[in-house]
């Protein structure tokens, strides 16, 4: 079989957990911005080959590089919020909050994201992966694996945190900064109804954030029920908008099966029909023929496990310019947006 090799190029740190050896890389760049990286290399139960190579151009001069190559041209990830606001949520009471609320920990629903990964993992057969965040231990791991980065780095301020799991079972992580958001943002008591009085524990409505309806349809496959480092689709459908990183806009892609929504290219959108908020539906397990197409993203699962929407096929031509919408993903939590189709829609 021809393997797609993907090299990482990693200095050698002691480890700052006792099952793990910390490596971290050079400083890379992604289409998006500056970010600082680091793999957090598995205990040696996941065996890698490994090459010494010295590099007279790399920044590592004098030092000793190691090749990791993997044998999977993608990788899982997932994108989670780290926030120091997020220790004091126990404090709170916010009942509502779950792993939250449970635990003094500043990573944004830490279980929803490994329960993720992990479905991704089983789909893929991927079974070190598997091994490597499963059950409690699995947990755990991940959540050291993830401090382990942080401690190179400050942990004053909120960072939107990249979690990467190779097929061999190595984690790794990349960063980089978010906004400010309150918690009622990240755990609000309800979706506020269109046109709605406020009430206490309601999340903000300031800021909206414009949204549009990709021009193109997408196909549904693997790579959009799952959360992987494949993301031509997502890309390209914001490259179509002119959508830069730091825009407050959203583009939601469209299924080519059935012409209904998909999912937005960063987030889960949420609908008002019929008196309630509804969300395109998401299979269990990967499906070419059920679903919307899109991804169960962690606040997605959060909203429909608490009442506050319900699942339910969308089709673009009910969509109504300047209608309300939310909004969500787990780094910037619940977001209010508008529908914009012409200029003219004051956001």
């Amino acid at each position: 079989l021809q393997h797609l090799f993907q090299f990482a190029f990693v200095l050698e740190l002691k480890a700052a957990a006792p099952k793990f050896q910390t490596l971290e890389r050079a400083p890379i760049r992604n289409r998006n911005q500056n970010i600082n990286s680091l793999d957090c290399q598995a205990n040696s139960r996941h065996k890698t080959k490994e090459f010494t190579h010295q590099s007279a151009a790399s920044s590592l001069v004098g030092s000793t590089a190691l090749i990791t190559i993997m044998t999977n041209d993608f990788q899982l990830f997932t994108s989670l919020r780290f926030d120091p606001a997020l220790v004091g949520v126990p404090k709170r009471r916010l009942a509502n909050a779950g792993w939250n609320a449970k635990m003094t920990s500043p990573f944004y629903m830490l279980d929803f994201h490994r329960d993720r990964m992990l479905r991704a993992a089983t789909h893929w057969s991927w079974t070190p992966a598997i091994e490597t965040i499963s059950g409690p231990a699995g947990l755990q791991r991940l959540a050291e694996a993830i401090e382990s980065f942080l401690a190179q780095h400050g942990k004053e301020t909120a960072l939107r945190v990249k979690v990467l799991l190779s097929s061999e079972g190595h984690l790794s992580c990349e960063a980089s900064s978010v906004p400010a958001v309150p918690l009622e943002n990240l755990f609000p008591e309800r979706l506020p109804p269109p046109e709605s009085s406020r009430q206490a524990g309601d999340p903000s409505e300031e800021y909206p954030m414009e949204v549009v309806i990709d021009k193109t349809e997408t196909p549904q496959s693997e790579y959009t029920h799952y959360k992987t480092t494949k993301r031509a689709m997502y890309d390209t459908a914001r490259d179509r908008e002119n959508i830069a990183p730091t825009d407050r806009k959203e583009v939601l892609l469209v299924n080519s099966k059935d012409g209904n929504i998909m999912e937005g290219s960063l987030t889960t959108p949420f609908f008002w029909r019929n008196g309630r908020w509804v969300t395109p539906p998401v299979s269990a397990k990967y499906s070419p023929e059920s679903g919307s197409g899109g991804q169960d993203g962690t606040t997605r699962r959060w909203a429909l496990e608490r009442g506050l929407a319900v699942e339910e096929e969308v089709k673009t031509d009910s969509v109504v310019d300047g209608e309300p919408c939310w909004i969500s993903n787990g780094v910037r939590g619940f977001t209010f947006g508008k529908l914009c189709f012409n200029s003219a829609i004051e956001i």
